[in-house]
């Protein structure tokens, strides 16, 4: 499962249970004398749902994005690979230099 997945998942769990949480509230057999709440629970489960569609198109404009990206990089790193490699070894002397300059 990746990272993307991984908080998709997350965040329907968290509008789910907030779902459940105000569902649980309106439904209270106290409040069903009250008129205004049958609208109240129509609009929250209107905008619950668009909160679900919302996260869902999110999760795959990242995706997407983060897709976009690795084939750049990808495509950069065959296009230039010395410079990648220059770029490691300058990574790694940098690394080495500080970790012997702590002893």
């Amino acid at each position: 499962m990746s990272v993307t997945q991984n908080l998709e998942a997350a965040a329907n769990a968290v509008v789910e249970d907030l779902a459940s949480d105000v569902r649980g509230v309106l439904s209270n057999k106290d409040l069903e004398g009250v008129p205004q709440l049958k609208a109240l629970k129509q609009r929250v489960d209107t905008k619950l749902a668009i909160a679900r569609e919302l996260a869902a198109e999110k999760s795959k404009v990242a995706a997407k994005k983060a897709k976009e990206a690795a084939q750049t990089a990808n495509a950069y790193a065959h296009d230039e690979p010395w410079q990648i490699a220059g770029a490691a070894l300058a990574v790694g002397v940098l690394v080495g230099l500080l970790i012997g300059s702590r002893r």
